[in-house]
């Protein structure tokens, strides 16, 4: 059935075509991924879909049954609440639901008066329908729920009580995605949900998201987040949609095709076009009545032929090489022992790794455990603690910062190159910017007035041009399309020098390294391979045991190996059996819980306060448990 459907929708900006008759249809429970270049209109299509904005043409159909939820990337949430009180709001039919049962409670645990029998039956009926009400709305699970979608996208317990107004704009994005996804509405429009998450925010959005049983269409650069979730891809570029039947993977190699299709046929009519308009004007040049009337019919058919538009073509930056301007030695970067805290707070500990020269590793954790912090001791701009942290020969720091600190937001995109460049040339600048999309007047362009991917472009092309030999990369491919990625990616594969990165783009540091250390308080973990190994080996640390333990170990170590690995199998079916035992438990618990409280209505209980207040306390015990319950439940997740 169709829930949400766009036929014809045409929006302009004065003369700039932002969306040109916009046409596609999304079915109840479709999960769609809207792609395509930054500036394309996508966002201008989601405030459409919401009512945020008005199109010049066309036609729209929502669903009116259908409730509508909408994240966008460009947020602005300030709240004198607290992050769990915010939380709160969503269940506010719940909370007042609470307080009528606790109220009608306390009149019924009161005497019974025979001689207002019908007082007594009305506060029953009430009763019944609230218990009723509050039991289907999920008045038993909504408060587990919170908790488990704040833990989720990252937050700790000791976080709840922090007011919403003095959070970062990161962290208020990730409020306002907890309440959204705690609405559960029918349609949900999600802009860039993954900005702001960490690796293991995200996947647990990634598995929320796979088994939300509403509709989902989501703007994500996030290539990796979009082949897991989305069945179908559209694709918006040059104000018109293209659509595809399958995720982001799919969609690639159906785009591919049907490109070489388009051109092929482009091509073709383009040479007949050509033959024909030839032979109009050899017509012509014969200068007499029968070949002019031959000519004239020819060009009146040419005129009635539909044209076919050549196939669309990604606006893409060139010229992606890194070069190196000098070799390092082998040995580019020791750390040893060595920690930092900040105001008796420990980021970490007793790190120990080393860097050899044309490594390409990445740094991953959660997010405040002290990345970007590592990255700035390296650089000499933060000192650390103690220990050792040792820059190899001839080493030179090329420095990618993701909040874009390090450019002058009154200067130019011209001035922000040429000043840290002076040697080049003109020519030479501007065709480094040309390459980089910046063309015509926009080199003029003040810093400050930039989107977030221009910003991006003008410090990638900084970095190039340095042609530094060891590359400090923080979340480099945050605010860049997916075009911008792709070139980044293969501009890093051919490069010499040594890579460092922190990113929590997966698909990016799939193609783009080939080792990765795991940060956390008390140390760092080195997984040699990708994400995806890293995955792999987290899930299943046993896995690739055999190859990378068993070389040169003797049966008797081999032996105590797999014992090791049978008692960790051990522990992960206690583990599984518990969690199973916890939730009967709930479920029987619960069960118990709703005849209490039918109990509760009966005659002979309510009408006799000994029985009425025993049961109440029966409730009041139960649901403590279940409370209970729902805690060692989250615990063991």
């Amino acid at each position: 059935m169709i829930v949400l459907s766009c036929k014809n929708i045409h929006k302009s900006y004065g003369i700039k075509v932002i969306l040109g008759d916009v046409t596609f249809n999304i079915n109840e429970g479709d999960k769609v991924g809207l792609i395509g270049p930054n500036g394309t209109g996508k966002s201008t299509l989601f405030d459409i879909l919401t009512n945020k904005s008005n199109y010049d043409s066309g036609d729209l159909y929502i669903d009116r049954s259908k409730t509508l939820g909408y994240l966008t990337q460009h947020l602005s949430l300030d709240s004198s609440n607290t992050i769990y009180d915010e939380m709160y709001t969503v269940f506010e039919d719940l909370v007042n639901l609470e307080k009528k049962l606790d109220k009608l409670e306390s009149l019924m645990s009161k005497p019974y008066d025979t001689a207002r029998k019908e007082y007594h039956n009305k506060l029953i009926n009430d009763y019944t329908t609230c218990s009723e009400l509050y039991s289907n709305r999920g008045g038993y699970t909504y408060r587990a729920e919170i908790g488990k979608t704040l833990k989720g996208l990252g937050f700790t317990e000791d976080e709840y009580s922090t007011p919403i107004n003095v959070l970062s704009g990161g962290k208020k994005t990730r409020v306002a995605l907890c309440k959204l996804l705690l609405t559960k509405p029918d349609i949900l429009l999600l802009d860039e949900p993954t900005n702001h998450l960490d690796l293991d925010a995200i996947e647990w959005l990634e598995d929320y998201l796979k088994a939300y049983k509403g509709t989902v269409i989501l703007i994500s650069h996030d290539r990796y987040f979009l082949d897991a979730i989305t069945h179908s891809t559209i694709e918006l570029i040059n104000g018109h949609i293209n659509y595809y039947n399958g995720n982001y993977t799919k969609y690639l190699e159906l785009k591919k095709r049907n490109y070489e299709i388009q051109l092929k046929a482009y091509n073709i009519q383009q040479m007949e076009i050509k033959k024909q308009e030839e032979i109009i004007k050899k017509y012509r040049s014969f200068n007499r009545e029968k070949s002019i009337k031959a000519a004239e019919s020819r060009e009146k058919m040419l005129n009635k032929l539909e044209r076919i538009a050549p196939p669309d073509k990604d606006k893409k930056i060139k010229n992606v090489i890194f070069k190196t301007q000098l070799n390092s030695g082998d040995d580019v970067l020791q750390v040893k022992d060595m920690s930092k805290s900040f105001n008796n707070n420990i980021l970490f500990q007793n790190l120990n790794f080393k860097l050899k020269k044309g490594e390409k590793t990445a740094i991953i954790g959660e997010n405040g455990c002290g990345k970007t912090t590592l990255f700035k001791i390296i650089m000499g701009e933060i000192k650390k603690d103690t220990g050792i942290c040792l820059l190899g020969r001839n080493v030179e720091i090329g420095y990618y910062d993701q909040e874009q600190s390090d450019l002058d937001p009154e200067k130019t995109v011209l001035g922000e190159i040429w000043d840290k460049f002076p040697k080049l040339t003109a020519t030479e600048i501007r065709n480094s910017l040309a390459s980089f999309l910046f063309t015509g007047d926009e080199v003029f362009k003040k810093i400050s007035s930039l989107s977030g991917g221009e910003k991006c472009r003008i410090n990638l092309l900084k970095l190039i041009l340095s042609k530094a030999n060891f590359l400090l990369l923080d979340e480099p491919t945050n605010h860049l399309d997916i075009t911008s990625r792709e070139a980044l990616e293969e501009a890093l594969l051919n490069y010499n020098g040594t890579l460092l990165v922190i990113s929590h783009d997966r698909y990016f540091l799939n193609k783009s390294v080939n080792k990765i250390y795991e940060l956390k308080k008390n140390g760092m973990k080195e997984y040699l391979g990708n994400y995806s190994y890293y995955i792999e080996k987290k899930n299943n640390p046993l896995r690739f045991e055999k190859q990378e333990k068993n070389r040169g170990k003797t049966k008797t170590q081999i032996q105590h190996d797999k014992k090791k690995k049978r008692a960790l199998e051990k522990k992960q079916h206690e583990k599984k059996a518990e969690i199973d035992y916890i939730e009967e438990e709930i479920s029987s618990l619960e069960n118990f819980l709703s005849k209490l409280q039918k109990k509760l209505c009966l005659e002979e209980v309510y009408s006799d306060s000994k029985k009425s207040s025993e049961i109440n306390k029966k409730v009041l015990d139960t649901q403590s448990k279940i409370d209970d319950l729902y805690s060692r439940w989250e615990k063991m997740l």
